[in-house]
């Protein structure tokens, strides 16, 4: 703490002592710096707020004197601000040298100073025989000197690899694994990593944490004298065979006297080496599109109708499909048209095979797969009027469906598909085609047509099928009209529609033009539907068409009356490049209205 010198003449005893309230800076001056990376004690210059300190203050009004032997010295070295020891060991050259003191703590002079000859004899300081420098003291480090730890600071990396054994795989005895060995010169430490690889499997990444590796069971550690190329090294019982270091590993050890051994090469895995080479076929590769055969026969299945000859007192009626698109066999029963309850499989849907491969006796076959069978069931296999063998049981075809007749007429016109008459009875149960059809009731009016008929038809109804040529030829192409509506209602004149035929999905869909003051709400009428022609029935439904849209038609909409106004360009532009399907009435309306004449084709 700095003293405050004018005490006006009274002595230096507590309470005698009084603060300058002028002063405005208080902060403590720097004791401790960084040279050269370590931290040195620094004797402070100024006091608190770069005030002289307490020893200059007594120095310049000429209180005390540096007479070693006076008494005084070592009771006015309680009253001085710094008491930190001087520095004994010092590094130079990554050595720690002890040197002598020139001082004491606090600055003091040293004992030997003090002292006589004789006495210094006998407390004589004797260093080591260390060679060190004279400047070697605090603040005195060599500009060139650098700290070991600087230096040591590198890396030797080294690339290995082991063998590990397959115990569990038949297809190879031991996987290679290359690992990267790093070793630290700071702390002779070693650190090991194996390199990951995708979908390999394995527990790759650090393999051996950073710490210095076992030698022997002496206690000894490898250094990196002990690490050169084609060499063995065993780490924990596994034995790792090092092929190859880095650049700077080379020169590290070449600089320090380390003769290198010959690079080698890391050594393939047989696995990787057998997945790189497929084996040689011997047979020649099938040149069927299983691709186009899905997207031709998706959907189209053969129907043969079948009496299953279970004993000659009874048979049993069947329903046999053949799937066109993966030729598979399914057989289902035919339940009588008196009862409610579902058919149930007989067989469920697989290829059934039509003659096995001759194996050598004995012969036991799990599960009969590709290899084992010669040759599959196909379309010619099944003939009207002959029995045939499925799984060991006989089965007599008698008759088959339309698309059936169809496809074998095309595709093998050698074969007659003639049906054979069976007993009136056994027809009139469970023939299908003998079955009446159910009543479809009429349309209620709530969404589409299409939409409620797949609901009388089955129990969970399926989405009508679109047409998607057509709407990606007329997509975005749009019909439009003006329209008014014809009502016997007195609020409803006035009242103008645009009136939008959709190409893509024959829908209309109607938009009000708002009225000011009306009071009625303008923006859509009618979403995109389909509308049905007021002469039309539910078994042959008809639609409207832009055949049917003239100038002047009067169009009925769910009990409304729309008559058309006007239309635009587009909807004769797009009705004369189909003029043979449009009626002259509606082209010649159009022409009329837009003014312009008509020119013979």
């Amino acid at each position: 703490m700095s003293w405050n010198k004018n005490n006006f003449g009274l002595p230096f005893l507590p309470g005698n002592s009084f603060r300058d309230i002028t002063k405005a800076h208080f902060h403590r001056p720097q004791t401790l710096v960084y040279q050269d990376g370590f931290n040195l004690a620094y004797h402070p210059t100024v006091g608190i707020g770069g005030e002289p300190l307490l020893l200059e203050q007594y120095i310049t009004h000429g209180e005390i004197d540096f007479d070693f032997d006076a008494p005084q010295i070592d009771d006015l070295a309680l009253d001085l601000s710094s008491y930190h020891r001087p520095q004994t060991l010092v590094y130079r050259d990554g050595l720690n040298v002890a040197h002598r003191p020139p001082f004491r703590s606090g600055v003091k002079p040293i004992l030997s100073k003090k002292l006589g000859p004789r006495d210094k004899y006998e407390f004589s300081f004797k260093p080591p025989n260390i060679r060190h420098s004279q400047d070697s003291f605090v603040g005195g480090f060599s500009p060139d000197y650098t700290p070991g730890y600087i230096n040591n600071d590198k890396v030797l990396r080294f690339f290995a690899y082991f063998k590990e054994d397959c115990q569990y795989s038949a297809k190879e005895v031991y996987c290679v694994r290359p690992v990267v060995l790093y070793y630290y010169l700071l702390d002779n430490t070693m650190e090991m990593f194996e390199p990951s690889v995708t979908n390999s499997g394995m527990l790759q990444g650090k393999r051996i944490k950073r710490h210095r590796f076992p030698k022997n069971e002496q206690g000894d550690h490898y250094v990196w004298k002990d690490l050169n190329l084609g060499i063995d090294l065993e780490v924990y019982g596994v034995m790792y065979h090092i092929t190859q270091c880095d650049a700077f590993t080379e020169k590290f050890l070449e600089r320090e006297g380390v003769i290198l051994n010959d690079p080698e090469l890391m050594p393939v895995d047989p696995y990787t080496k057998r997945r790189e080479f497929h084996p040689p076929c011997h047979t020649t590769p099938s040149c069927f599109d299983r691709r186009g055969k899905f997207l031709a026969m998706e959907g189209k299945v053969l129907q043969f109708f079948a009496m299953w000859e279970i004993n000659d007192d009874g048979n049993v009626p069947v329903l046999i499909k053949y799937y066109l698109v993966d030729d598979s066999v399914e057989i289902r029963e035919i339940p009588a048209h008196s009862t409610r309850r579902d058919a149930c499989q007989y067989f469920r849907r697989q290829r059934m095979y039509k003659k096995l491969k001759e194996k050598p006796f004995p012969r036991c076959v799990l599960e009969v797969s590709d290899e084992d069978v010669e040759e599959y069931y196909t379309p010619v296999d099944f003939q009207l009027g002959q029995r045939i063998t499925l799984w060991s049981k006989n089965f007599f075809l008698y008759d088959c469906n339309a698309f059936t007749r169809e496809y074998y007429q095309y595709n093998y016109p050698r074969m007659k598909m003639t049906p054979i008459e069976m007993p009136m009875a056994v027809i009139k149960e469970v023939h299908p085609d003998r079955k009446k059809l159910p009543e479809i009731p009429p349309y209620n009016g709530y969404g589409s047509l299409e939409d409620s008929l797949q609901n009388c038809l089955c129990l969970i109804p399926k989405p009508p099928r679109k047409n998607v040529l057509k709407m990606l030829e007329n997509d975005h192409k749009v019909l439009h009209y003006s329209a008014r509506l014809d009502s016997q209602y007195l609020e409803d004149h006035g009242r103008c529609f645009l009136l939008s035929y959709h190409l893509s999905t024959d829908t209309i869909s109607i938009f009000e033009w708002p009225i000011p003051n009306s009071g009625i709400i303008s923006g859509k009428f009618l979403k995109k539907t389909r509308i049905l022609k007021p002469d039309s029935t539910m078994e042959k439904p008809e639609y409207y068409s832009p055949a049917d849209f003239a100038i002047g038609a009067t169009i009925e909409i769910f009990s409304h009356h729309f008559v058309l106004t006007n239309a635009a360009r587009f909807v004769l532009t797009y009705l004369e490049s189909m003029a043979s399907q449009i009626p002259a009435r509606t082209l010649d309306s159009l022409r009329q209205k837009m003014g312009v004449q008509t020119t013979d084709n």
